[in-house]
C-alpha cells in the first residue's frame, strides 16, 4: 500500500505551479488588479449600485485568467477528449490533488488569488458540471451547438433546481410545466440561481406529471434568459459579497420541445448526475483552505512574541492544542478524501469495462450513489465545517490582524461557510451516512437484515 501521489501527478503539480507563476500571478500584480484580493477585494469586486453583483472589471480578469489556463492546457483537464480534456483515468483522485494543492499553498492565498478564488468557483483547473450534464444527457443537436459554445464563454447556464419554498428535497418542487401547442408552458419560481447576471441560458427542472414527493415526474429545460415571462426577480445579497445569486419568476414561460434536456419526466437524475464528483472536490478545497489557515496560524505563532518575556505566541499550549486537533483533522481528511477519489475512479473503469464488454451503457454516478455516496457525504460536510473552525482559530491567534481584512482568514470563514449549506446541507448529508451505517440504504442493507433487531443472526 503506497500512500504517496503518484509521479505523473506530482509532476502535473509541479507544471500549473510554474505556469501560475509564470503568467497568472503576474496578470494578478499587474496595473491595480490587486485591489481584487487584497483588504480591498469585497469593495473591488461588488457593483454596489448595480443589486450587489459582480464588477464587470472582476469578471473580466477571471475570463483572462481562464483563456491563459486554457491556452496553456490546464483549463479543461477534467473534460473529455472530445473537448480538449485529458480524460485522465484517475480524474478525480487528480481533481481533488490539484484542488487540494490550490487551497493550501501560501502562494495562492488559500483559496483568494487569481490562480484559485473559489468565491466565484474560478480556478485555472475547470469543473465543468453544465458540460458533463449536456454531454451525458443532451440531445446531438444540444451537445453539438451548446458545449462548444460553453467553451468559448458564449453559452452560459444557471442550474434551476432550488425553489423559495424548498431546498434540499427537490421532489416537492412547485414550478410545473405542462404541454402547450407543440412545446411546453412554464410556471413558478426558482431561487439560488448563480450567475443569472450574465448567463444566456437557465437549466430550469420542473414537476411535469407525478405527485408531488415523488423523483418521478420532474423535467429539465434549457431556458434562454429573455424568453418572455421570465424575470428576474431580486439578487439576495450574502455574507460574502458580491452576490451572483438571484430569484427568478417564470409567468407563462414557453420554450419548444428541442429544449427539454434528457428525457421528459425524468430529470432529476441529470441533477444527480455530478454531485459526487462537486463534493469530493468541493470537500478538498475545504481540506486544503482549513490547511492554509493553520499553517499561517503556526507561522504567526512562533513569529509573535509576547509579554516583553522574549517569549513567542507557540509557547503557550492554550495556542499549540486548538491547532494540533484541528490539524490532525485535516490530516486524516485529507488521507479519506484521496481514497475516496481513488475509489471512485475505480468505480469509472469498471463501468468503463462492463461497458466494453456487454455493450450496455453503465452509468458510473450511479454506481458510486450506490457504494461509495457516504463516504463522499463525509469527506464533504467535515471539511467545510473544519474549513470554518479552521479560519476561526486563524483569526483568533491573529487577534485584532485576523479580524481585519487585510489577512484573508474573514474572506474564508465567510465564503467556505457557505458550503456547509449549498452542495446538500451538513444534516442532509449526515443523514444519508447514518443511512449507508444502519443499513436502510448501500451495501450494508443485505448485510445487516440478516440479524434480527437484538442483534442475533437470524436462523
Amino acid at each position: 500500500m503506497n500512500f504517496e501521489l503518484p509521479s505523473d501527478l506530482v509532476s502535473h503539480l509541479n507544471s500549473l505551479d510554474s505556469f501560475i507563476k509564470s503568467k497568472i500571478l503576474p496578470l494578478q500584480h499587474s496595473n491595480d488588479n490587486n485591489r481584487f484580493f487584497d483588504h480591498r477585494r469585497e469593495y473591488a469586486r461588488t457593483d454596489w449600485d448595480n443589486d450587489g453583483i459582480p464588477r464587470k472589471e472582476w469578471e473580466d480578469l477571471l475570463y483572462q485568467a481562464r483563456n491563459l489556463a486554457d491556452t496553456e492546457g490546464f483549463y479543461r483537464f477534467a473534460l473529455p477528449k472530445v473537448y480538449g480534456g485529458q480524460e485522465h483515468p484517475n480524474t478525480n483522485l487528480w481533481m481533488s490533488s490539484i484542488r487540494y494543492y490550490l487551497s493550501s499553498h501560501a502562494t495562492y492565498g488559500g483559496g483568494v488569488s487569481l490562480a484559485n478564488d473559489l468565491q466565484n468557483e474560478h480556478s485555472v483547473v475547470g469543473n465543468f458540471p453544465d458540460v458533463l450534464m449536456l454531454h451525458h444527457f443532451g440531445s446531438e443537436e444540444q451537445r453539438r451547438s451548446l458545449i462548444p459554445a460553453r467553451l468559448r464563454g458564449e453559452f452560459r447556464a444557471t442550474f434551476g433546481l432550488t425553489e423559495p419554498d424548498h431546498g434540499s428535497d427537490a421532489t416537492f418542487m412547485s414550478t410545473t410545466a405542462r404541454r402547450v401547442g407543440g412545446g411546453f408552458e412554464i410556471n413558478g419560481m426558482k431561487k439560488w440561481q448563480t450567475g443569472a447576471h450574465h448567463c444566456t441560458h437557465m437549466i430550469i427542472f420542473a414537476r411535469t406529471s407525478g405527485k408531488s414527493g415523488s423523483a418521478n415526474g420532474i423535467s429539465a429545460f434549457i431556458v434562454p434568459k429573455d424568453t418572455p415571462g421570465l424575470r428576474v426577480a431580486s439578487f439576495q445579497w450574502t455574507f460574502n459579497m458580491p452576490t451572483d445569486h438571484a430569484t427568478v419568476e417564470l409567468k407563462k414561460v414557453w420554450v419548444p420541445e428541442s429544449a427539454v434536456l434528457g428525457s421528459v419526466d425524468s430529470g432529476l437524475a441529470i441533477a444527480q448526475t455530478f454531485v459526487h464528483e462537486n463534493r469530493i472536490r468541493q470537500a478538498a478545497s475545504s481540506c486544503g483552505a482549513a490547511k492554509y489557515c493553520l499553517d499561517r496560524s503556526i507561522e504567526r505563532a512562533r513569529a509573535r512574541k509576547i509579554w516583553g518575556e522574549g517569549k513567542s505566541l507557540a509557547d503557550n499550549q492554550a495556542i499549540q492544542f486548538p491547532v494540533v486537533e484541528l490539524m490532525t483533522q485535516v490530516e486524516m481528511l485529507h488521507l479519506l478524501i484521496l481514497k475516496t477519489s481513488w475509489e471512485m475512479d475505480r468505480i469509472v473503469a469498471e463501468c468503463r469495462m462492463s461497458e466494453a464488454q456487454t455493450g450496455k451503457v453503465k452509468h458510473p454516478w450511479l454506481e458510486i450513489e450506490q457504494r461509495l455516496s457516504d463516504k463522499v457525504a463525509m469527506c464533504n460536510f467535515w471539511a467545510n465545517r473544519l474549513c470554518c473552525q479552521a479560519a476561526d482559530r486563524a483569526i483568533q491567534i491573529h487577534g485584532g490582524d485576523g479580524y481585519s481584512r487585510q489577512y484573508p482568514f474573514e474572506h474564508i470563514y465567510r465564503h467556505f461557510r457557505r458550503y456547509r449549506i449549498t452542495e446538500g446541507a451538513e444534516e442532509i448529508q449526515m443523514r444519508k451516512i447514518g443511512a449507508y451505517l444502519f443499513g436502510f440504504v448501500g451495501p450494508r442493507k443485505r448485510e445487516l437484515a440478516a440479524f434480527d433487531v437484538k442483534g442475533k443472526a437470524k436462523i
